[in-house]
């Protein structure tokens, strides 16, 4: 334990983030992100101050003297460039994602002024003025954030002809964690409100990447393709289970596990059925979620999801299993990953079933049961999770340069784990693998897809990549990159 003198702070400098990456406090195993958020938060709070024997003990200086409630500093995030640009091209932005992903903390460090729809001291006179006039919630400094809109969807259509009205960019910020039921705002805000779909962190924003290989560098031809990862297999099998989520990512590893724990039951027991206001049984949720998690990564179709559900002895229709996934879908728990349709030289059939996807891995091993140490010990599991993983973070990368993320697999069985297309044309094709003996066949599988597609019709690759739980981040003699999911970064 770190202690501090009655008079004078002991200051610790990090002298790079890299430091900050290789350095673990005494006490309770703290990520990297932990460590930067404290000495980021506390250290210049505490170094003028007179702190009377306070201890660091991993979160903060204790007993400072005239130290009072404080706010944390915020987390950059990959969001807010995207953020920044929707707001000047649009009049107004909407951020939509999962509970506990950081959408309105990322909205309030753009906006001038905040209305709180969930606010419990004003929820109601909220609703009042939303009943009677809506425009009345819209006054204040812009960009104006309203924050869980859907809470009263008229705000919706008041937005959309307040931006109109006004003309300009950037006025307004909403942010939701549910997609209201259909047909119930009158027009869908297109040329007025832009989209941003935010997610929980990738492993660069929560610093245990080492960022050393850019996505934007690898397409831009400019990528210099090496690094080391940080991550163990041990410390993957934890982030992985732990999940992105802002608030857990700084918290100590048990804790941290809990808050996913507490987030599914809430999914189960009570935000899939407030969604569309239908009921629904938690059991044949939980059951339904289960079988997603056995699926994660997989084509799984609706006759295997429900044969999966019945050998837990619980019997569930294709109808329920479709609108309790669409009801996951808009409350942003499930994401499942489309299949990429490219043009191709010869015939053969590409599928296109989408592969199983939660929006955070975390969701999965959660529903499972499964904790760090269940996937040290079941590597088929592991690595089916490993790449819903990387699947999540390349969706923050690609979503920051204009692009989408795909799967393909034809009928010979070729396939790739993910395809990155920008919408200028431009794409790379990434397979997932855990380990090195897996490389071999995943180079020649994408080389392999490279001569198939038809580059006639299309541009050539950018790049082909093996994204890995290895050390090294590497290019091959033929060009293929390896690349550690702990060496990239958008």
């Amino acid at each position: 334990m770190l202690t501090i003198s009655e008079v004078n702070v002991t200051i610790i400098v990090f002298q790079s983030l890299g430091d900050c990456k290789s350095r673990y406090f005494t006490g309770e195993h703290c990520s990297p992100l932990q460590n930067f958020v404290y000495m980021q938060n506390w250290l210049p709070i505490c170094r003028d101050a007179h702190c009377a024997s306070a201890t660091f003990n991993n979160r903060i200086f204790q007993s400072c003297k005239g130290v009072k409630e404080l706010k944390p500093k915020y987390i950059k995030r990959i969001a807010d460039i995207v953020l920044n640009a929707s707001l000047e091209s649009s009049g107004a932005v909407l951020i939509e994602g999962p509970k506990w992903c950081g959408k309105t903390r990322t909205a309030e460090e753009k906006a001038a002024s905040v209305l709180y729809m969930q606010d419990p001291d004003k929820a109601t006179s909220h609703m009042k003025a939303a009943d009677t006039k809506p425009s009345l919630l819209l006054r204040g400094k812009t960009p104006r954030l309203i924050d869980e809109w859907q809470s009263a969807p008229v705000l919706w259509d008041a937005v959309r002809f307040a931006a109109d009205q006004r003309g300009g960019t950037g006025h307004f910020i909403l942010t939701g964690s549910a997609v209201p039921m259909d047909n119930i705002v009158q027009h869908t805000g297109a040329g007025r409100i832009s989209r941003l779909l935010m997610r929980p962190m990738t492993l660069f924003e929560s610093l245990e990447s080492s960022g050393d290989v850019s996505l934007n560098s690898i397409f831009e031809g400019k990528a210099v393709i090496e690094g080391i990862s940080p991550l163990t297999v041990e410390r993957l099998a934890f982030v992985l289970v732990r999940g992105g989520w802002p608030a857990s990512v700084v918290e100590k590893d048990t804790i941290a596990i809990r808050r996913v724990f507490d987030y599914v039951e809430a999914v189960i027991n009570a935000d899939i059925s407030k969604v569309d206001g239908i009921e629904k049984s938690p059991a044949r949720v939980r059951a339904l979620m289960r079988s997603l998690a056995r699926n994660v990564s997989t084509t799984a179709n609706f006759a295997t999801i429900r044969n999966d559900i019945a050998a837990d002895e619980e019997t569930i229709s294709d109808k329920t299993i479709a609108s309790y996934i669409n009801a996951l879908r808009r409350i942003f728990v499930v994401e499942d990953l489309p299949a990429w349709n490219p043009a191709m030289r010869s015939k053969t059939a590409i599928r296109t079933s989408p592969k199983r996807h939660f929006i955070d891995p975390s969701i999965a091993t959660t529903v499972l049961r499964a904790a760090p140490e269940n996937l040290l010990q079941d590597f088929n599991t592991f690595g089916l999770l490993f790449e819903s993983l990387c699947v999540r973070d390349l969706r923050v990368y690609a979503h920051a340069a204009d692009g989408e993320v795909f799967h393909f697999r034809d009928s010979s069985g070729l396939e790739a784990d993910a395809i990155i297309h920008l919408k200028d044309g431009r794409w790379g094709a990434v397979e997932v693998k855990m380990g090195n003996k897996e490389i071999e066949t995943a180079a020649e599988n994408l080389k392999v897809l490279r001569q198939k597609v038809n580059t006639e019709k299309m541009k050539e690759p950018s790049f082909l990549m093996v994204l890995t739980a290895t050390e090294y981040a590497y290019q091959r003699a033929d060009g293929v990159y390896i690349v550690p999911i702990g060496c990239l970064k958008n």
